[in-house]
């Protein structure tokens, strides 16, 4: 067990820094500190009140889909956050470029990644047409939440398992 938690922590620092360091350019300096709100509170309660209160139709059952996934998706969150306890990179890692006052919660997993996987499986489950836009941006706000330094590749990538699954849940299995 203690090899394999090794060759975890080796690759996802390893990963970590590629993403955080080595992928660094004007671009993706500008564009992913905006991406990553797309995954954030502000951001992913504004756009679902305002698709409960603006539509009528097939969108708005999604957008209260959507907000049950995030809710069930942030609630798991919450409680692993508390129990694992992990420091965020930056904090542990020399190095690790990050954002002007960065967040100091503890880093796993990654809230906004499950955020935003919440949202897009649910418009992917509800309209698979739609997967191809909204998929992109969810991975795309995992890969800037490791971009700025401020959670590990298995941050983000339970984070968006976590969505995933709530996702299924809200969907399938709240209703019946």
């Amino acid at each position: 067990m203690n090899r394999f938690v090794n060759w975890v922590t080796t690759n996802d620092n390893r990963v970590l820094m590629v993403v955080n360091k080595q992928w660094r350019c004007k671009t993706l300096d500008m564009l992913l500190p905006k991406i990553t709100h797309l995954g954030g509170a502000t951001f992913t309660l504004s756009l679902l009140f305002a698709m409960v209160l603006l539509f009528s139709n097939d969108l708005r059952i999604w957008a209260i889909d959507a907000f049950i996934a995030l809710t069930l998706s942030f609630i798991a969150v919450q409680m692993i956050k508390k129990a694992s306890g992990r420091k965020r990179p930056y904090l542990n890692l020399p190095n690790v470029i990050t954002v002007e006052n960065p967040l100091k919660d503890y880093s796993f997993p990654s809230g906004h990644s499950a955020a935003a996987f919440s949202i897009a499986i649910v418009f992917s489950l509800h309209s698979p047409l739609l997967a191809i836009t909204v998929l992109p941006l969810a991975i795309l706000v995992s890969l800037s939440r490791m971009y700025l330094g401020l959670h590990y590749p298995t941050d983000c990538l339970i984070g968006a398992c976590l969505g995933v699954v709530s996702s299924i849940l809200a969907v399938y299995f709240i209703y019946v």
